[in-house]
């Protein structure tokens, strides 16, 4: 039986960032024993649903989920174990900023089965943090870096680049130091400006503009350089890892696997007894959330069994933004579509032809890039 891999959302950050459009709330006070409690009633209806199946990982987003109490995770964690039959090697990642106040709870999150941290640093440049709008400073993040490393076997961080004047030398110093402090798995974004966000009222308005095309490819390309020069080597089109650092459970999106997720604005995907892949999403707002939870043992507000084609779509969407590409096989095991009726083969060998696409050792690749322009490619990849 395949395994599964489980997100749990806390939603709640301690300030909103001007670039952020993810599910985060800022709130004077939340009342953690409520969350906790509801968190485990959606998470013993899920296991229902799905069986007894291995585990692979379970994966503490948010939202800001350092700022849970460290004994919420602890029944989350025992809960997940007890319902679910753990891998041998059972990754359990927490995301944390670099703050003294979050990086003071970490051996707590230790202690209560954490065993990979995600840290988002962001930047080490002092007047990028502010510019982004972190509660962090740079001294803090050296230090959160280094206690996280001898905290935990396995540490991930974030960077974001193409940030407003950022030139090609200061980004592969900054770089530099951020990898020989303590990294075996990058994770890279590209700032973008996203819809509804303070940036986007600013970028509007002219506030600032951001590198573009060939300016930002260049930091895009120079950031592969300076990982390899640490081991790490890109493996999807954001994230680079040493071997055997890979997320284990970011692995299971984008080779299309089943993932159960649970907490306010979640989704999942996973695969009933009679072959359906169900798609769901929970409320997004917390208190009506955790109001659903308590009345109805659940939150879910849209669950659909996802067409053959959907499935391919999928598949090729997550699968063609990993370095290994994607089997066709698992395209067609997932979908229940042959790979001809799912991708229109002469437009996938016009593709090829320009350089975009490849086939490697029998699977279909996107090319360094082609995976800079996934979502053009798709629409006329796809049947």
């Amino acid at each position: 039986m395949d395994s599964l891999a489980l997100y749990i959302h806390w939603p709640f950050c301690a300030a909103k960032c001007p670039y952020c459009d993810f599910n985060s709330h800022v709130r004077d006070r939340v009342d953690q024993a409520a969350f906790a409690a509801a968190l485990r009633t959606e998470l013993a209806r899920e296991a229902a649903r799905a069986g007894r199946r291995p585990l692979a990982s379970v994966f503490f987003g948010g939202g800001t989920p350092s700022l849970m109490a460290p004994e919420t995770a602890a029944a989350l964690i025992a809960d997940a174990t007890a319902l679910f039959d753990p891998l041998p090697d059972f990754e359990i990642t927490l995301e944390a900023n670099p703050t003294s106040v979050e990086a003071g709870k970490l051996r707590a999150f230790r202690d209560a089965g954490v065993n990979r941290v995600s840290l988002g640093v962001q930047s080490l440049d002092p007047a990028a943090l502010a510019f982004l709008g972190r509660r962090h400073d740079a001294r803090e993040a050296v230090a959160a870096l280094e206690l996280a490393r001898a905290t935990f076997p396995r540490l991930s961080f974030d960077l974001i680049y193409a940030r407003p004047g950022q030139d090609e030398a200061a980004w592969r110093a900054e770089l530099r130091r951020a990898l020989a402090l303590a990294a075996d798995h990058l994770s890279l974004y590209q700032l973008t400006i996203e819809p509804g966000t303070q940036f986007a009222t600013l970028h509007g308005r002219g506030a600032f503009s951001l590198p573009e095309g060939d300016d930002a490819a260049r930091l895009y390309a120079a950031t592969a350089e300076e990982a390899a020069r640490f081991g790490l080597l890109p493996y999807e089109v954001s994230n680079y890892a040493k071997p055997g650092a890979e997320s284990r459970h970011n692995l299971a999106y984008w080779r299309y696997g089943d993932y159960l997720g649970i907490g306010a604005g979640a989704h999942q995907r996973l695969t009933m007894p009679d072959g359906t892949l169900l798609a769901a999403r929970r409320h997004r707002a917390p208190e009506e959330w955790l109001a659903r939870v308590n009345r109805d043992g659940h939150a879910v507000t849209e669950e659909e069994a996802l067409s053959p084609l959907d499935r391919a779509r999928e598949a090729l969407l997550m699968g063609l933004r990993l370095t290994e590409g994607v089997d066709p096989r698992r395209i067609e095991a997932r979908s229940t579509l042959p790979f001809d009726q799912a991708v229109d083969l002469r437009m996938l060998d016009g593709l090829a032809e320009e350089g975009l696409l490849a086939w490697r050792d029998g699977r279909l690749v996107a090319t360094p890039d082609g995976r800079l322009r996934l979502d053009a490619l798709l629409p006329v990849l796809l049947r």
